[in-house]
């Protein structure tokens, strides 16, 4: 990558909350940034059409949810950006309704499965082929991975799904610089969040709980 080559980002689940922050962050530090989303598309096009019209080095693609292959994983604008490449993935794409396990109907298991699990390993694995040598891979845990509170099993069993996911990327990539982690994070601006849920986290509000890192070098 040369020095005039603009570095790439694609952000999952930008659309609004922690995912709109991080892409947010991202074109400010000069990368370009494909967002990409599943609901809230009004909130994301006039969040970003307006960035896209500042001289700035705001978002270009945007696309609809990563659950099904063809928007991450043969989409050409999401993963051959104007820039040559991709630099940075970070998966935040979730969604979270809660019910008991015998409460569970299939179509919210299904729901949670392409969004949650099917829609991170796709960029996953379109990642594990495009990104560049020095690039960041980063995937948003939960704390209910290891918390297993009583109506979160399907959420929480997506979720550990993605952290055994960035472990074995993480060795699957060693040797070609990129680095592979799984954070979790927790803010009480965050709109997937139920208000007033106990999410069994002490931390003040907006502060990241914890970081499961795992390095490819």
């Amino acid at each position: 990558m040369t020095g005039n080559t603009q570095r790439a980002a694609i952000v999952t689940g930008a659309s609004r909350g922690i995912g709109a922050a991080v892409a947010e962050r991202l074109a400010h530090d000069g990368f370009g940034v494909a967002v990409n989303y599943a609901s809230g598309a009004t909130a994301a096009e006039e969040r970003w059409c307006a960035r896209s019209r500042r001289p700035a080095a705001g978002p270009w693609p945007r696309g609809p949810t990563s659950a099904t292959p063809r928007p991450c994983g043969r989409c050409s604008t999401m993963w051959r950006p104007r820039s040559g490449g991709v630099d940075v993935l970070v998966n935040n794409a979730g969604v979270m309704p809660l019910a008991t396990i015998a409460d569970t109907d299939d179509a919210t298991f299904d729901r949670l499965i392409a969004i949650n699990l099917r829609g991170t390993f796709n960029t996953l694995r379109e990642a594990a082929r495009r990104v560049r040598p020095g690039g960041r891979i980063i995937n948003f845990s939960s704390s209910q991975s290891a918390l297993l509170m009583p109506t979160y099993g399907v959420y929480a069993a997506t979720k550990a799904a993605v952290e055994a996911l960035t472990h074995v990327l993480s060795r699957e990539l060693r040797g070609r610089n990129v680095t592979v982690n799984a954070s979790v994070a927790w803010t009480d601006r965050d709109p997937a969040l139920p208000r007033g849920q106990d999410t069994g986290d002490s931390r003040p509000p907006g502060q990241a709980r914890a970081t499961r890192a795992s390095r490819a070098a």
